[in-house]
């Protein structure tokens, strides 16, 4: 469940006939929450060791005031997961560098605690351990801390009070419940292109799904996927912004399943570069974390950037150099803190970027003013082994990843995870530990609850399917809301990034890139795999142009 339930992070993964693999269902994103979003409620920080003394590097004169300003090759403003990333990366070439972050803590809104036992994340929840995202980790010292999820775990969707799993491969599909007969058969004649043909416009995920699928892979898979993933609305999202690769099979090859052929195809025709010996090689479909959160990435991406990761300096203006480059000016602790640098990458969130973009870009501002970030809240809660429904059970255990709730099913939470099944050491023997999200697009109304009525909400759900109805009170280990959580990836996404793009091109500012979830993806794992693709743009652009 990228972002809630994204980033989700998913709890569910991608093994489909809509990709490479083998069942209806898309799931295959790993966040819940953005990054570097703003939050309600102020909680549990985490903070790196980075210095405050600042070691200015050669100096240039401004010709006009006649002030010298520190003069960096690169400044990555935002210290969440995509900034540091971006900023780990382009280091290795390029290591003249600063990470700028308004906040007290780096890593944006990845938020592990650790109490009384209890080991819980209160932002994105785990990652697909993509090879960029196991290259990431073991560069920084991490491979011995990867804990992986059990692929066999079972997946669930509730439907008409009961929880149902998800088909996990082929031979899954003739005998899971989630769907009737005659909806299977409406998927499979979809999928190999028994259906109507795509319209001239760009369709939201609703219309893409219910024209292929069918409506029951809509309403019972994809409908609570996005409310997980996205914490959206799929009558709004693009399936082209949200969901590309699937997009793009009926693009390629005429229908989901001749463009899944075709890219099997070409793949196997396309000599494979050798793998990385170094990367672990995880068993089928998993998530990942680390031995204690995902706060060890951010923490361990600034203990290697060191005294480059600048906390608590809030950028206030941007000014481009007649020169060349950008004039960059900080509110800090130290006081008013001004630099130049040949190159710069926005990675706040789109609100955040368009305020201080607005005076160089009145166009590239207002697209970037236009993406929506709804409220989300997680709430973690705990209960007893026993508060658990037997017919839940297997081995007198609960097992598995978690569920996910279509919005037609009369429960208000998104969906949940089973952490302490997930992920060993978050949970005392004897209890079990459940990560809920509650809000997203079609539930703004959280923002004006108290937390007990968050956590009210959640335990009505789970009496309805997971928890005995006469189990005790949960204990409540951690409430977070985040008021601006997920970027949507709505109807014209693409098109209004472009936009803000071409209006920095159209003003001359080259050498000033977008970043962050809004662009690569709301998912951890794609955040990471952006910051390579970013990191790359920007190393291009150092290694082509020199101050004259």
């Amino acid at each position: 469940m990228t972002t809630p339930v994204a980033n989700h992070p998913s709890i569910f993964t991608h093994r489909s006939p809509l990709s490479s693999s083998s069942s209806l269902v898309f799931l295959n994103r790993t966040s819940f929450i953005p990054y570097c979003s703003t939050f309600k409620r102020n909680g549990w920080r985490t903070r790196c060791s980075v210095a405050k003394d600042y070691t200015v590097p050669p100096a240039e004169v401004d010709g006009d005031s006649g002030h010298q300003f520190p003069e960096l090759d690169c400044v990555v403003v935002g210290a969440g997961i995509s900034g540091l990333c971006i900023a780990k990366v382009i280091s290795a070439n390029y290591p003249n560098l600063m990470v700028t972050e308004a906040r007290d803590r780096a890593g944006g809104n990845i938020t592990t605690v650790e109490r009384d036992g209890y080991l819980w994340e209160e932002g994105p929840n785990s990652f697909q351990p993509s090879d960029p995202m196991l290259t990431m980790a073991v560069d920084c010292g991490l491979k011995d801390d990867l804990v992986l999820g059990d692929p066999d775990a079972p997946r669930f969707v509730l439907w008409k009070g009961k929880l149902r799993p998800v088909p996990a491969k082929l031979t899954d599909l003739p005998f899971f419940d989630l769907m009737s007969f005659p909806g299977k058969l409406r998927a499979g004649f979809g999928a190999i292109g028994l259906r109507p043909s795509p319209p001239g416009y760009e369709e939201s995920v609703e219309q893409f799904v219910r024209r292929n699928l069918g409506d029951e892979v809509f309403e019972r898979l994809i409908e609570p996927f996005c409310s997980g993933v996205y914490a959206g609305d799929p009558s709004k999202l693009s399936m082209k912004a949200a969901f590309g690769k699937v997009w793009k099979l009926e693009q390629t090859g005429g229908s989901i399943i001749g463009g899944t052929f075709k890219a099997i195809k070409e793949k196997s025709s396309t000599p494979k570069p050798p793998r990385d010996p170094r990367l672990p090689t995880p068993k089928g479909q998993t998530v990942g974390s680390f031995r204690k959160g995902l706060r060890m990435l951010p923490d361990a991406i600034c203990a290697r950037l060191g005294s480059k990761v600048k906390l608590s300096w809030k950028l206030s203006s941007i000014t481009k150099s007649e020169k060349g480059g950008y004039f960059l000016t900080y509110e800090t602790p130290e006081g008013v803190v001004s630099l130049r640098s040949r190159s710069i990458v926005m990675t706040v969130p789109s609100y955040v970027a368009s305020n201080i973009l607005r005076p160089l870009s009145v166009a590239a501002a207002d697209a970037l003013s236009n993406f929506y970030y709804p409220p989300v809240a997680a709430v973690t809660i705990s209960y007893p082994q026993e508060a658990i429904r037997d017919e839940r059970l297997v081995d007198g255990e609960l097992k598995g990843f978690g569920q996910l709730h279509p919005r037609s099913q009369g429960v208000e939470t998104l969906g949940t995870i089973y952490s302490s099944s997930l992920f060993p050491n978050r949970a005392p023997n004897g209890r079990v530990l459940l990560l809920n999200y509650i809000g997203g697009a079609t539930n703004s109304e959280i923002l004006s609850k108290t937390e007990s009525q968050l956590v009210e909400a959640v335990d009505r759900d789970l009496r309805k399917m997971l928890i005995k109805p006469k189990a005790q009170d949960p204990l409540v280990t951690g409430v977070r809301v985040w008021a601006q959580a997920i970027p949507q990836f709505l109807v014209g996404h693409l098109d209004t990034l472009d936009t803000a793009k071409a209006a920095l091109s159209d003003n001359g500012l080259d050498g000033l890139f977008l970043g962050g979830n809004y662009v690569s993806g709301v998912a951890l794992g794609r955040c990471v795999e952006g910051a390579y693709e970013i990191a790359s743009e920007v190393t291009g652009f150092l290694s082509q142009y020199a101050y004259k």
